[in-house]
């Protein structure tokens, strides 16, 4: 049984000093670029944003030098993005890439692979998507269909990906396919793979919300080649390749702050009409809803530091990780229920005020914030497992 790993973290005088100077940044881009705080930021993809965010050496922060990185602390990372997104910060084109599809390739990627995607990452100039979800399998990765053959020096890749957030604008995304047997614990016979989504072989189609964005889409491989050296990990080793990816996917504090600009509306608007009623009952009143809310965000904030600190020492925090994400997206879910309860105000993208304009639009998005990166009943199990519970 392994027991959870939530060590209070004292953050470093870099990561201090790295608040300060995207806090500059944000500043000067709301300044002089006439810069929006978006509703939704880490979805909002915007690639001027993103070769200005790595000119200022804020991508890949925790990269080697030779790659253009800062050879930083995982901390330093976490204080810079936990900054973008309080701000709103359109930072959807450089998000995936930064986040998991980078540190993969720095890791397990092959010298070729290091060299020619890693500095464009870094220069915000490269975008990824993630090959992970199919028809049909929901959060079971181990369900995986997509084929990979070997032929010489090249893999020929068949099938299909879906609800692939932004591959009709990514560069590449890195493809969870099937090259051998499951074996006994269906976790075998899995590698990954980096897929230029610029060459022949691989069909992008779009997938639209209700509100007629386009996000997410279907991705159709047709004997695509990718040669070997665009391999991630071993043969074989795809699922431990997942697992530690996920670490990075879940435990950031994307997963509990896309809608922290909600809630930030939705304290001025509390705060400029408070609550009238002195006979409200405890449980009802504004000032402790908000102070539960407030207090449930610092907790998460301490959980997603430590488990930046355990990314730091070099450690594989997947238990956490997928509590982390669990809490932070029921977090996620609530914010825009009790702002509904406590304002009495329509949703509108049209709206005036501020506050009706975030409460639009997390309206629209907070049905996905416990699906994408894996479901709450998902996370459970690996939860329980964990913990010797089955």
């Amino acid at each position: 049984m392994q027991a959870f790993r939530f060590d209070a973290i004292d953050l470093p005088q870099e990561a201090i000093a790295a608040r300060a100077r995207v806090r500059a940044f944000l500043a000067e881009e709301q300044t002089r670029r006439d810069f929006v705080a978006y509703r939704n930021s880490w979805n909002s993809f915007d690639p001027d944003f993103s070769r200005r965010a790595g000119a200022a050496g804020l991508i890949g922060v925790t990269w080697p030098g030779e790659y253009g990185g800062g050879a930083q602390s995982s901390l330093v990372r976490f204080v810079i993005t936990a900054e973008m997104l309080a701000a709103g910060a359109p930072c959807g084109a450089h998000w995936i890439a930064d986040r998991q599809s980078g540190p993969q390739i720095l890791r397990h990627g092959s010298a070729r692979a290091r060299r020619e995607i890693l500095p464009r990452i870094v220069a915000g100039e490269c975008y990824f998507a993630i090959g992970m979800s199919e028809p049909n399998s929901g959060s079971d990765l181990a369900a995986v269909r997509t084929s990979a053959k070997r032929d010489g020096d090249e893999w020929v890749i068949n099938g299909q990906k879906i609800w692939t957030s932004n591959a009709h604008r990514a560069h590449y995304l890195i493809a969870l396919t099937r090259t051998g047997e499951a074996g006994p614990d269906r976790h075998g016979g899995l590698t990954q793979f980096i897929v230029d989504l610029a060459r022949p072989g691989v069909t992008v189609r779009p997938i639209r919300n209700l509100a007629g964005g386009h996000e997410f889409n279907e991705v159709f491989f047709d004997d695509y080649r990718v040669p070997d050296d665009r391999r991630v990990g071993g043969v074989g080793e795809g699922w431990r390749m997942v697992t530690s990816e996920l670490a990075f996917e879940r435990s950031g504090p994307d997963r509990f702050l896309s809608d922290y600009r909600l809630l930030v509306e939705l304290i001025e608007r509390l705060r400029e009409n408070p609550d009238p009623r002195p006979d409200s009952r405890p449980d009802s009143r504004q000032e402790i809803i908000i102070g539960r809310l407030v207090s449930h965000l610092a907790a998460l904030l301490r959980m997603s530091t430590a488990v930046a600190g355990l990314l730091d020492r070099g450690e594989n925090p997947a238990l956490e990780a997928a509590l982390v994400k669990d809490v932070g997206t029921a977090f996620e879910r609530e914010i825009p229920e009790l702002a509904r309860l406590l304002v009495a105000s329509q949703p509108s993208f049209d709206a005036e005020d501020p506050f009706s304009q975030a409460l639009a639009q997390v309206m629209l998005h907070a049905p996905s914030f416990t699906l994408r990166g894996g479901t709450r009943e998902i996370l459970r199990g690996m939860i329980a497992r964990g913990l010797g519970l089955r």
